[in-house]
């Protein structure tokens, strides 16, 4: 009887004490759409939500990205199964004068928060520019 209490206990403080942390294995998603502005050097030609681009996901205070995913034919994107806590996207965007970022890219970054079980959290439109 003695051990069966220890255990209880034991369990019991386990639970309590352990927080989880953001990531995958919960229930809640973040979503979105990719929207592309399209430059002729610094004209803008087009715009449209493109498919084929990489999203990527930071789960809590990583320092490096967790997972990443493409956007579909129409721009969506979703990240599923997600536990509460703060994320951050971002994506890669054309620099249009070159000068002002390294590469030739610029980060593109939207920080979150999922603050509920089988939240779907809807960033809306992320919008990068391309060079043509």
């Amino acid at each position: 009887m003695k051990l069966q209490r220890l255990w209880f206990v034991l369990i019991l403080f386990l639970s309590i004490s352990c927080k989880k942390q953001a990531g995958s294995g919960g229930t809640s998603a973040i979503e979105g759409k990719i929207f592309v502005a399209l430059y002729n050097a610094f004209t803008p030609v087009d715009s449209f939500y493109s498919g084929k681009e990489n999203i990527y996901i930071i789960y809590g205070s990583d320092n490096y990205f967790s997972d990443k995913i493409e956007s579909s034919y129409d721009g969506t994107f979703r990240f599923p199964y997600l536990k509460k806590g703060k994320y951050t996207l971002f994506v890669y965007e054309d620099c249009l004068n070159g000068t002002d970022c390294d590469g030739g890219k610029r980060v593109i970054k939207k920080e979150v928060e999922i603050t509920s079980n089988k939240q779907t959290l809807n960033v809306g439109d992320i919008r990068i520019e391309r060079l043509q």
